[in-house]
């Protein structure tokens, strides 16, 4: 059967209105789809591979879809980057007017976008026309705002450049959604690459764009497969990389671009926990559950894959999800009346049988209700799988699929315990008629997302993302445009980092001949290196300072360690700890002349530069201690009955390392803040004035600091930096050093993709505005949002 043949016996069963439409225009692309660069559709230069689309539910052809090569992927880079400069310095009620008309136009196509989402995806009709398609409207709708706006709520901000967005195929639309609107609304351009196998409403997108009037190179969309992804991800002019999709490819995203200077966005897989105490509405949770796991098949990377149901009412509520999932009805996706459409394609189905089958294998029980399955397409039951524990497989791997896994608990820390088993941490959702319970367990699970009686809730104005292995960056709100954006003139370009080490002449007299090798600082104690050696601290002209430990990755790991026992900091109250970064303040005031003498005889800075050193680093500590209480989340008002509270958490672990320039003033810059949000860290301070961070610590032991909140390691910058980057329980990373360093640092986070900040080789100005602010504050937080629901 030929191309047109296939068009013309093409069925789509029983279609809502305009499916008639969407037949017609697949027909008049049944010669194949182009790529959409420059604002014109143009033919792949060199591949003349092609990819055929398939309606999963009936194995129909839907259409050919062009596969960009690294030339096509180079012209829509380059028409950004032509476009750029223009767009960007466009007023922002002009981007905000072309925002507008984009939302308006999903508004009018609305029913078209939903039954060519269906076709192309696999899901429900009613999810499409209800769920996703207004959402995709109220993204552009609100950054239309932020466009609006941005002069006047972000004015130190600005646009990076050209953005390269890799989406992917469980909710193409919606996700390219998410990608663009922030992403032309601070004035970036963008090269986008849809999913490989659902690329239809993305290419229906692209003509919307020209009648909406988006001027030619600002919204590029290149189709293809991982190839074509690859080429984005590498390519040397785009400045951000924002990704949607497995963990896998997310790590090898954190690996390739480290060292490129570029932005980066991840939001990854997850395994979510779906937790019910027993004074919850079951029958609410029991419709919840339907929603967290069952909606799209459970292709949904927040999906609530893992009910943790407390023991009492376990039974009861297994029963009630068994009728629930009988009366299921699967079919054709166009049908609006069913509950589950088709698996997005073969490669997923056989995925799905096969974790399920590894799960049987191992001991799990498989439920499947008794339910009509059509004959043809690609389709997988419903599943209840009880009998496991947290090692068990289905646990702790993403199934990305209609598989719900039950384990029971006793007591709130249990459920919070298992539901933190785990090394993603997208999303949760908490049942409870308890408003304090709800709410104590929510700040305890380590997810981006809580749901409180709900599930499954998103809105353009609240942030989504994820923590741990669920990747960095939030998608959404304030905090999803600073995504798009950088600080004006945040780096210095002729200054370095670093100082190097002059050659030894003799030492120098001690005065009295004590000992004075400093040692580490770990756990609120002096502790000597584990491997006992000592490394020389000299002066400009090349005299000995004194000594100071060598420190090795044993120290580092001790110094993790008794970080992490110390969690009570970041569960602190925001006072307390400002009282805490106060009172060292007034303790580094009263040795300020001291330390003001020990700058200038180790870096050799005249009298008054180091008393301008000292005096501006306790005024750092006097601002980390006034935003400690004051950096506050922001309460969110989504157009339903939610109220959803950003909340602005500490990352945790942080790892911090300092440069050379200015030792005193950039080591208190960069602790002072992540004291103050409640992390604890593990700091390796100046390679080459070490000396200023071991004075330090007896600051730090007359200030009432908990043990364990800072901790100091001396010794090597980049080995010790190194097994910081690799230690799988520091949260972040902080690096100030080379370029070739900030390399390293963003390859070696890539293991369990910790979110890292590094200056790829650059220096900042200490002394000016952007030694302090919102930025260190930004890095030493990430946002949940909790979601509230409230009426009958």
């Amino acid at each position: 059967m030929n191309i047109s043949e296939i068009f013309n016996s093409m069925s789509y069963g029983p279609a809502p209105e305009q499916s008639d439409y969407v037949h017609d225009w697949l027909k008049s692309h049944k010669e194949g789809f182009k790529l959409y660069i420059n604002g014109k559709w143009v033919a792949p230069k060199t591949s003349e591979a092609t990819i055929d689309s398939h309606n999963p539910a009936t194995g129909d052809y839907l259409g050919r879809i062009a596969v960009a090569g690294a030339d096509d992927v180079d012209a829509a880079v380059a028409a950004a980057a032509k476009a750029f400069p223009k767009w960007s310095k466009l007023p922002g009620h002009a981007r905000a007017k072309h925002l507008y008309a984009l939302a308006r136009i999903i508004q009018k196509t609305g029913r078209f976008l939903s039954v060519l989402e269906t076709l192309d995806n696999g899901k429900p009709i009613r999810e499409s026309r209800d769920i996703d398609v207004p959402l995709v409207a109220r993204h552009f709708y609100h950054h239309a705002g932020w466009a609006q706006l941005m002069d006047q709520e972000l004015p130190d901000q600005e646009a990076l450049g050209v953005v390269g967005q890799v989406i992917p195929w469980n909710f193409p639309l919606l996700m390219m959604a998410w990608k663009i609107a922030p992403a032309i609304a601070a004035g970036n351009c963008v090269v986008l690459k849809p999913a490989e196998y659902t690329s239809l409403t993305a290419l229906y997108f692209a003509e919307l764009c020209e009648e909406a009037g988006i001027p030619p190179g600002v919204i590029n969309i290149v189709t293809g497969a991982g190839e074509t992804g690859s080429h984005i991800v590498n390519h040397p002019d785009i400045a951000k990389i924002a990704f949607t999709g497995s963990t896998g490819v997310g790590r090898y995203i954190r690996e390739a671009t480290a060292g490129a200077g570029k932005k980066l966005t991840l939001e990854l897989g997850g395994k979510s926990p779906f937790i019910v105490f027993e004074d919850a509405d079951i029958d609410g949770a029991v419709e919840g559950l339907v929603d967290a796991i069952w909606f799209n098949q459970g292709q949904v990377c927040c999906a609530g894959s893992r009910l943790l149901v407390e023991e009492g009412i376990a039974d009861r509520l297994i029963e009630k999800v068994k009728i629930r999932l009988s009366k299921f009805r699967l079919g054709n996706p166009l049908d609006k009346a069913i509950d589950m459409g088709a698996i997005v394609d073969p490669i997923q189905l056989d995925r799905i049988k096969s974790l399920v089958g590894k799960g049987a294998e191992e001991g799990a029980e498989i439920w499947q209700p008794d339910v009509a399955m059509p004959a043809e397409g690609c389709y997988y039951p419903p599943t209840l799988i009880t009998n496991v524990s947290p090692a068990s497989i289905v646990v702790r791997e993403e199934i990305f699929g209609p598989v719900l896994t039950v384990m029971t608990f006793r007591t709130l820390q249990e459920a919070a315990d298992l539901a933190n088993n785990t090394r993603f941490g997208l999303a949760s959702s908490v049942w409870s008629e308890n408003i304090n319970r709800a709410l104590e367990v929510s700040s305890m699970i380590k997810a981006g997302v809580v749901w409180v009686n709900t599930t499954n809730q998103f809105d353009a104005a609240c942030g989504f993302g994820g923590y741990r292995e669920s990747g960095f960056g939030r998608e959404g709100g304030k905090e999803g445009m600073y995504e798009y954006l950088k600080t004006k003139n945040e780096w210095l370009t002729e200054k370095g980092n670093l100082v190097p080490v002059p050659k030894a002449t003799k030492p120098a007299d001690n005065g009295n001949g004590l000992d004075r090798t400093a040692k580490n600082y770990v756990g609120g104690k002096q502790a000597r290196p584990d491997g006992g050696n000592t490394l020389p601290v000299l002066s400009p002209d090349g005299k000995l300072m004194g000594r100071v430990g060598e420190g090795n990755r044993k120290d580092i790991r001790n110094a993790v360690e008794a970080a992490y026992k110390n969690a009570g900091w970041s569960s602190a109250t925001a006072h307390t700890r400002a009282q805490v970064i106060y009172y060292i303040a007034e303790n580094l005031s009263y040795r300020a002349e001291e330390m003001a003498a020990r700058l200038v005889s180790l870096t050799g800075v005249s009298k008054k530069a180091a008393q301008a050193e000292v005096d501006m680093a306790v005024s750092r500590l006097f601002s980390a201690a006034g935003w400690a209480d004051k950096f506050d989340g922001l309460v969110h008002t989504p157009p339903v009955k939610n109220v959803a509270l950003a909340v602005n958490e500490p990352m945790g672990i942080l790892g911090i390392v300092c440069p050379d320039v200015m030792p005193l003033l950039s080591f208190v810059s960069l602790i002072a803040p992540a004291m103050a949000m409640g992390n604890r860290s593990v700091v390796i301070p100046s390679e080459r004035y070490p000396l200023i961070a071991t004075d330090f610590y007896q600051i730090l032991e007359t200030s009432d600091l908990p043990a364990g909140v800072i901790n100091i390691v001396t010794g090597d910058r980049e080995s010790l930096t190194k097994t910081l980057a690799q230690h799988d329980q520091v949260d972040a990373i902080w690096y100030h050093g080379s370029k070739a360093g900030s390399e390293m640092v963003e390859r070696e986070s890539a293991h369990n993709l910790k979110r890292s900040w590094v200056n790829d080789g650059r220096a900042r100005d200490w002394m000016s505005s952007h030694g302090e602010g919102r930025r260190f504050l930004r890095e030493a937080t990430q946002v949940k949002n909790i979601w509230l629901p409230y009426g009958d």
